[in-house]
């Protein structure tokens, strides 16, 4: 059976927040928007329906568990969920807090600007307080 490994661009793009039953969170290394994706920990599956039926309850169980601790701790006005893969073919599931006045509100995150890193404190901030949410 072959092994999961995490694509190098969602390695290099973000910071592991949890391990879930299925799933690496992981927080993207731009401040501009509370950005986290959900990574199930399954080999060579590019889409969702390629999950098992469990893995696809799991993968939906935990989306919106992720979801609703980004909103708890960030107050967003919106929590936005998706799974594209055009460029980073691994699946993975985007959920981000956008919020009325944000870096390029109402449109898309998707390729819009230059990602602004966090300072450690602020992601280390954000970090504990996902984790405490979470194991809520």
């Amino acid at each position: 059976m072959k092994e999961f490994t995490l694509d190098d661009r969602l390695a290099n793009d973000s910071v592991s927040v949890a391990i879930t039953g299925l799933c690496d969170v992981r927080l993207m290394k731009d401040r501009r928007w509370p950005w986290l994706v959900l990574i199930p920990r399954r080999p060579g599956k590019s889409e969702v329906f390629e999950l098992t039926p469990l893995d696809r309850i799991l993968l939906t169980f935990e989306t919106d568990k992720v979801a609703s601790a980004l909103k708890t701790v960030t107050g967003a006005a919106k929590i936005n969920v998706g799974a594209l893969g055009n460029i980073v073919r691994q699946l993975h599931v985007h959920v981000i807090a956008r919020f009325e006045g944000d870096a390029n509100w109402p449109g898309p995150v998707w390729g819009y600007g230059k990602a602004e890193p966090y300072s450690d404190e602020d992601m280390n901030s954000l970090i504990a307080k996902l984790r405490e949410t979470l194991s809520q």
